[in-house]
């Protein structure tokens, strides 16, 4: 027993030595949390005789600073609270703090809900941005710093879109990127805001509306030493990305299907939806070690939130348009499924000017359409003639196939091989202005060269459907309109299996296809196994010189109605 005391004495003594380093540095494991610093100077800055701050060091000589902005700091303590208080990062040791984590209680009942992170550019990391994030769920998740290089990473995961930072559940953020000092009024931001819905309580993300203001022209500004354009209270962007079959779960945390997209100069105006901020304000004498102190002094934030983003959406005065389906169903964030544009079918990668232009976009597998005059008011529809959802409004539309999901671009895994650049493609075209897509070309050679094109108009079929008002959707009718698909394109399928066996094609060689147990198979299989049938089918007739039974066929494949043949 004495030996054992002894050497609990030995190791609580090692312990309690004030200079030993924080355990979690320059290791090979995630660093969550922000080192205890050494070498700790406590500073009573309004001198009044209490510690209201401690000075020290971390990563050997990275000078850190935390405040106590309300005022629970106790004599000794080593760091502030993750209530009110803030720390302040001198990451590149030039006197200036370039890293400020700001938490604030909101609500009062001494939890935060609120983390402001300052990220100032260092070196040659070109970084600036600012981000608020809200805990709508009260999991306690804010954005993620990784301590052991002092860079905020915001999108650190684990596994394909297990975020580190809050994205995930309800939550809230707003974020811009840039310098605080070349902003008029911090009120204001770039994404403003960005929301995520967990609809059925399983701590998921079922839906991402995504709103950005439309910095515009302000000459007062230029004046006073910002920027010329500013955010004003002008919301240009809107979008949201919907799970239609609600399919994720852990391991596969976020799984858009699609997204709808809006666009204007001035889509609305949001100035009136002002929330106000508490515990933002510390001492102002320690204002002066803020490269902005403004931060300090916000009193309230101007932004529509999760109860206001539908009503402000769906009034805004849009000018376009745009729509993606993420049909090879890989995409595990947000931008995989928006960011399609109305660009060369053929060209691929990023900034080539081709549909993937812009480099978080997904380099084959989705399907985009475009409304470039918001004719169709943001609708969408169910097509006939092929059974899928489509764009109302939509002039143009394209489909790169990635039939078995091998490409992928991004963050979340790299390429199986290399960036294809070549694929089979699919494009649509409303020629007679109605709003419906009644014209479909196709590439599958790849070979950039149109072998096919059908015209509905041509084969006397009415390209018109049903328009479905998506200002009158809930989340629930996103899934309800995704398993009515599914179902009919299954339903479909069948019928087109029984005309194959009816003449003679063996279908054995699809059973792959012919055994769906999800709605995501239901729909992808449904779709294809009607498409090797009709082409098949297709090849007979033609062999066979059988012009009848060919136009039946085209007739009833484009028409969605196979007992027609």
């Amino acid at each position: 027993m004495k030996k054992i005391a002894a050497l609990l004495l030995l190791l609580l003594a090692a312990v309690s030595v004030q200079a030993q380093p924080y355990w979690n540095q320059n290791l090979r494991i995630k660093s969550f949390r922000p080192p205890v610093g050494e070498r700790p100077e406590f500073m009573d800055l309004n001198r009044d005789g209490r510690q209201d701050a401690v000075k020290s060091y971390i990563a050997g000589d990275v000078p850190i600073l935390w405040l106590d902005d309300d005022g629970s700091m106790k004599e000794g303590d080593l760091e502030g609270d993750t209530v009110n208080d803030c720390l302040l990062v001198d990451r590149d040791r030039d006197g200036r703090y370039d890293l400020i984590v700001k938490f604030a209680d909101l609500s009062g009942n001494g939890v935060a809900d609120l983390q402001l992170i300052l990220d100032y550019p260092v070196g040659n990391r070109k970084t600036k941005n600012h981000m608020f994030v809200f805990d709508d769920d009260g999991d306690g998740v804010f954005n993620y710093i990784d301590w052991s290089t002092l860079n905020v990473l915001c999108w650190e995961k684990n596994g394909i879109s297990d975020f580190y930072t809050d994205y995930s559940g309800n939550s809230t953020f707003l974020k811009t990127h840039r310098l605080s000092t070349e902003m008029r009024d911090l009120r204001y931001n770039w994404e403003n805001p960005f929301l995520f819905y967990d609809f059925d309580g399983d701590g998921l993300s079922e839906m991402a509306v995504r709103f950005c203001d439309k910095a515009l022209p302000d000459p007062e500004a230029v004046k006073e030493g910002f920027l010329r354009t500013q955010y004003q209270g002008w919301m240009g962007w809107f979008s949201m990305g919907i799970d239609m079959d609600n399919d994720n779960t852990r391991g596969n945390d976020f799984d858009f299907d699609m997204t709808l997209h809006y666009s204007a100069k001035k889509g609305f105006n949001y100035s009136e939806c002002v929330h106000p901020l508490r515990n933002m304000r510390g001492l102002p004498e320690a204002d002066v070690f803020f490269p902005d102190p403004r931060f300090r002094q916000l009193t309230e934030l101007i932004y529509p939130d999760r109860n206001q983003a539908f009503k402000k959406a769906f009034s805004g005065t849009w000018e376009s348009a745009r729509f993606v389906w993420d049909e090879d169903d890989d995409c595990g964030r947000w931008e995989r499924v928006e960011l399609y544009e109305n660009r060369d079918a053929f060209l691929s990668g990023s900034r080539n000017l081709g549909l993937d232009n812009h480099p978080q976009a997904d380099v084959a597998g989705d399907r985009g359409e475009w409304d470039e005059d918001f004719s169709g008011g943001g609708d969408i529809y169910v097509g006939a003639f092929d059974g899928r959802v489509h764009l109302y409004g939509a002039e143009r539309g394209a489909w790169r196939i990635d039939q078995n999901t091998n490409y992928y671009q991004g963050y979340n895994r790299s390429f199986q091989g290399t960036s294809p650049t070549s694929f089979a493609t699919v494009e649509y075209f409303d020629t007679d202005g109605n709003g419906f897509l009644d014209t479909i070309r196709y590439d599958l050679d790849g070979d950039r060269e149109y072998e096919c094109s059908i015209s509905l108009l041509s084969l006397g079929l009415d390209d018109r459907c049903k328009v479905l008002d998506v200002s009158k959707m809930a989340y629930r009718d996103y899934t309800k309109l995704f398993r009515q698909v599914s179902s009919n394109m299954w339903k479909r399928a069948e019928k087109a299996e029984k005309a194959a066996i009816r003449y003679g094609i063996p279908v054995l060689w699809y059973s792959k296809m012919r055994n769906p147990t999800t709605l995501r198979q239901k729909y992808h299989d449904g779709w294809w196994l009607q498409f090797y049938i009709f082409k098949d089918l297709e090849d007979k007739f033609i062999r066979e010189g059988n012009e009848a039974a060919l136009t039946r066929l085209v007739r009833a494949y484009y028409g969605g109605n196979w007992d027609a043949l």
